[in-house]
C-alpha cells in the first residue's frame, strides 16, 4: 500500500503471514476436528506474528536489519517446526484415511 514507507518484501511477509491462519484451520476441517485454536495452535500463532513484527522492525530500525532477521528467521522456523509437530500427525491421519 505504501512503498514508499514499507519495503515490498516486508509488506509481503506481513501480508502472507496470514496463510499459517488458513493451514491450520482447513487442517481442522479436513480432519474432522472442531474448529478451535488449542494452546499449541495458539502458540503457532503467536511465533508467526513475532516473526512479523520483527521482520516490520526493519523498517524503524534498519541498523539491525541482520539481527532482526535472525530473529524473525528463529521464530518462523519454530512456528513451522510446531506446525509440523502437532498438525504432521492430523494431516498424515487424514490422508491415509483417504487412501485406504
Amino acid at each position: 500500500m505504501w512503498p514508499q514507507a514499507v519495503p515490498p518484501a516486508v509488506a509481503l511477509h506481513a501480508w502472507t503471514a496470514g496463510a499459517v491462519g488458513v493451514m491450520t484451520r482447513a487442517t481442522r476441517g479436513h480432519s474432522g476436528r472442531p474448529l478451535t485454536s488449542p494452546r499449541t495452535t495458539t502458540l503457532i500463532y503467536l511465533l508467526v506474528i513475532l516473526s512479523v513484527v520483527l521482520r516490520l522492525a526493519t523498517i524503524i530500525l534498519p541498523d539491525r536489519t541482520a539481527t532482526l532477521h535472525e530473529l524473525a528467521a528463529a521464530a518462523w522456523t519454530a512456528a513451522f517446526v510446531a506446525f509440523v509437530v502437532f498438525y504432521g500427525p492430523m494431516l498424515l491421519r487424514a490422508w491415509a484415511r483417504k487412501k485406504t
